[in-house]
């Protein structure tokens, strides 16, 4: 078994990441925002000060820093991103200098594969910034007799209607912007890549799905204002092509929280969702 479940506890190297008011705007129309959200869009309106989206940490740095180079040895192609969470501690600055340290918090065997958890602290000025988790299911890894972790649903919506859905379509380029943020996996690009993974046609990034969710989650829970954004969470179940239509149906459940499922048509594509707001 290549896996090392004792790698839990082991930490990257702290590494220091910058970002400029262009990575912002560049990841704010890879997520589908346009000429309606001027400030996350532009950074010279008259009278609008540029702000960033909530969602941007997932894209700080991305590929650096990393604690997964001592979890042993697996192939990346059957990897598939499971979870994500994003806490902010803080609004992000249109530009800075962070210090990212990643941890991996768990190694769990579900028999035919291993899921690997992982956190990510962002400080500025010796300050917390924002703080994201993510899981991994690794095809194959499992087996080793060890803990299956935790399972079962989660942010489970209330048996009624939507409180509030909103829509968007993604553009048929839309993981070619996407992409400039710092995933150039070939899969989003590269039709003969694509196919070897059993798709007509390159698939959108799940994190670019979770970008257009979040600003959903924004503009319909948080009035448009990052400050009032505190946590988001949710669990990738399928991919979505570009060109398709996302719709975020939202419930909100009392005590600044909400809960939420990503679907185009029928097909849940992002699950288990939950916000935490103002």
């Amino acid at each position: 078994m290549p896996l090392n479940p004792d790698a839990v506890g082991s930490m990257g190297e702290p590494t220091e990441v910058s970002w400029t008011s262009k990575d912002a705007l560049l990841y704010a129309v890879g997520i589908g925002a346009g000429t309606d959200e001027l400030a996350f869009t532009t950074e010279n309106t008259d009278g609008v000060e540029q702000q960033v989206f909530p969602t941007f940490p997932v894209v700080i740095g991305w590929g650096r820093g990393s604690a997964l180079g001592s979890i042993g040895s697996f192939n990346p192609a059957l990897l598939v991103h499971g979870q994500q969470s994003v806490t902010l501690h803080r609004p992000i600055p249109v530009e800075g200098t962070a210090v990212l340290q990643q941890e991996v918090t768990g190694m769990y065997d579900k028999g035919k594969a291993a899921v690997v958890t992982t956190a990510t602290r962002a400080t500025l000025d010796g300050e917390p910034l924002y703080t994201n988790t993510a899981s991994m299911f690794i095809r194959g890894e499992g087996g080793w007799g060890g803990d299956r972790g935790p399972s079962g649903p989660q942010n489970v919506p209330p048996d009624r209607s939507p409180d509030h859905s909103v829509t968007y379509r993604t553009s048929p380029d839309q993981a070619l912007v996407y992409r400039l943020s710092g995933d150039r996996n070939p899969l989003h690009s590269d039709p003969a890549f694509a196919a070897m993974g059993g798709f007509d046609r390159p698939i959108l990034h799940g994190l670019c799905t979770y970008g257009f969710t979040g600003r959903a989650l924004l503009h319909t829970l948080c009035d448009g204002d990052p400050a009032k954004f505190g946590h988001v969470e949710g669990r990738f179940t399928s991919p979505v092509l570009p060109g398709e239509a996302l719709t975020v149906d939202m419930w909100e459940i009392g005590d600044g929280e909400s809960v939420f499922v990503t679907r185009v048509d029928d097909r849940p594509v992002i699950d288990q969702g939950l916000l935490r707001h103002g």
